[in-house]
């Protein structure tokens, strides 16, 4: 039983100064977690108690589906992060370090090598697969703008499981079986959730997807088609657009003056060149350094260009930045503002393009010459792209590319995501097994992340209210709050005797058994804390009667002292 009196708390009035979402401040007021420094964060009893039944529930589910729990220290040795190039793939987000000797280290941001290494030294034939295996641990990763409290730290906890299989058949029916688990653990936790298409990032492979827990405040932006159920992040959402006819006049330079940007140029093209121009008839050139090297991204002139899509669609990209004055001093044949395609391959930049930006379609954009731009620009004629990316941003009434229909757009945190990861790390890492005939075969592998202390923020978004957490039972400190009044010593026993019995028949408790804090002080901290049942025992006790609250409806009720464990009991039922 948890004792108040006792337990290492103390639950503050105000939200920290810092805090910006929901989670954050409740989590600090309520005393589950205290910031140390930015993007780290101590656990204190009652978050311990939330995080591991997040994790209780986890390894249930996981273990249900046949999976087996290893576990890896986070301090990892540079060589296997070489073999597949992560070293420097993950780029200023690694934390890297060296012992003593002067060897190379690193604390594990996912552990794909070490899970492909372990297989590697234990199995060797086909006979020992399929397996699926999977940890929880501590992982870290130096993010640049570290926020949301829990939702985004440097150091954070995880379950990731792999999976290791002969063939692609046998992987899609362990990415199945992984879904299938993942959808039994997030219901059990009490989440809202979706599952969207992704992109695979850094972890390479083929197909992704992401379980996306819908909350206002949340970093990830997702698509949702209300006719088919087409669901998918931005990064990974698909552009469907036909090509053009070609049928255009003549490129044409046009004298546009002081036109920088497009607004501008609109605005002159439709006063001084007939009319009828869009912001969407004309071409923006974005200028980006991707690893050093100079490339340009096409897209219609009424989008942005959103930096996010266009990092997750590069493969194996470590840094990109927008154009700075030392870049086009390099390139002197840019003229800032009046930028086009029509020149790119002379000036030895790689030319991508929106997807709208379709073979055969024309538009106006930069001549490449101050104060000029060129209307009837063809791409595929007057400018061949080098290739095609999703690289716009995308807008609420985009078209679902399954339907057609408009699609709609969400906000959400994302608290799990699955890949096909193919052969990559196996082959970098030479995992393979014997087959039925003795030939030698690379391991197809699968892996599977959920987000553990991200979960417990997730929850507490999307269940929390204006008095404070909301937790369900599966997650609570405890599943009911005892909350003893006044200053009668038989109160305080009658309250203890209660918790007792409860306890008995398999509720967890808390009591609030403190002798100073006036019973209004009480109620605060019973509502901030969040479980889901309280019970009150005060005046009412002469009677022999107490009331029941639900935390998260606000339903009141007395029962008799006989009977309040049975009809507390009843309500977990």
């Amino acid at each position: 039983m948890l004792k108040m009196s006792t337990l290492f708390l103390r639950t503050l009035r105000d939200d920290p100064a810092d805090a910006t979402v929901t989670s954050h401040k409740l989590l600090v007021r309520a005393g589950y977690v205290r910031p140390i420094a930015a993007g780290i964060f101590s656990w204190l009893p009652l978050g311990v108690i939330a995080l591991r039944n997040v994790e209780r529930v986890i390894r249930e589910e996981m273990d249900a589906a046949g999976f087996q729990e290893v576990h890896f220290p986070a301090l990892l040795p540079k060589d296997a992060y070489e073999a597949t190039n992560r070293w420097n793939e993950y780029g200023p987000s690694l934390f890297r370090l060296q012992d003593r000797k002067g060897a190379d280290y690193l604390l594990g941001p996912t552990h794909e090598e070490m899970f492909t290494l372990m297989v590697k030294g234990e199995y060797s034939s086909y006979k020992d697969l399929p397996l699926s295996i999977y940890q929880i641990q501590t992982k870290y990763r130096d993010e640049a703008r570290p926020r949301s409290g829990i939702i985004r730290g440097r150091e954070f906890v995880m379950k990731d499981s792999y999976s290791f299989d002969v063939d692609d058949a046998g992987l899609e029916v362990s990415y199945q079986k992984h879904r299938d688990a993942y959808e039994k653990t997030f219901d059990r936790l009490g989440l809202k959730y979706n599952i969207v298409s992704a992109t695979a990032g850094a972890m390479g492979g083929s197909k992704s997807e992401e379980f996306l827990a819908p909350c206002e405040t949340g970093e990830d932006t997702y698509v949702l088609c209300p006719k088919c159920g087409y669901a998918a992040n931005v990064e990974a959402m698909k552009t469907v657009v036909p090509a053009g006819d070609g049928n255009f006049p003549a490129l044409e330079v046009l004298d546009t003056p002081n036109t920088p940007t497009i607004d501008s140029l609109v605005e002159l093209l439709n006063s001084k060149f007939g009319g009828g121009f869009k912001a969407s008839d004309t071409l923006k050139n974005i200028m980006l350094m991707v690893d050093g090297k100079p490339f340009a991204i096409l897209v219609p002139g009424d989008r942005e260009v959103d930096l996010k899509r266009v990092e997750a669609n590069l493969a194996g990209v470590n840094e990109i930045r927008i154009f700075e004055e030392e870049d086009f001093k390099k390139f002197p044949n840019l003229v800032k503002g009046y930028i086009g395609p029509q020149d790119a391959k002379a000036n030895g930049i790689t030319l991508l393009a929106d997807p709208r930006v379709a073979p055969g379609t024309a538009w106006v954009s930069g001549a490449n010459k101050k104060d000029c731009h060129a209307r009837n620009v063809v791409s595929g004629r007057d400018f061949v792209v080098d290739g095609y990316i999703e690289a716009a941003e995308v807008r609420a009434g985009d078209n679902c590319p399954e339907c057609n229909t408009e699609v709609v757009i969400d906000r959400a945190i994302e608290i799990g995501h699955i890949f096909q990861l193919g052969r990559k790390y196996a082959e970098a890492l030479n995992l393979t097994v014997l087959d039925q005939n003795g030939k030698s075969q690379i391991v197809t592998m699968g892996s599977y992340g959920i987000g553990v202390s991200r979960a417990v923020a997730a929850i507490a978004e999307q269940t929390a209210d204006e008095i404070g957490l909301n937790w369900p039972a599966e997650i609570a400190p405890a599943m009911v709050h005892i909350v003893a009044t006044g200053k009668e010593d038989a109160v305080f026993d009658k309250a203890l005797e209660i918790g007792e019995l409860m306890e008995s028949v398999g509720l967890t408790v808390m009591l609030d058994d403190r002798r100073d804090p006036s019973a209004g002080v009480k109620f605060k901290d019973s509502e901030l804390i969040g479980n889901p049942v309280i019970v009150i025992v005060g005046k009412g006790l002469a009677e022999g009667k107490v009331e029941i609250r639900i935390r998260a409806t606000g339903e009141k009720c007395e029962a008799s002292v006989d009977e309040v464990v049975s009809e507390v009991a009843k309500l977990f039922s």
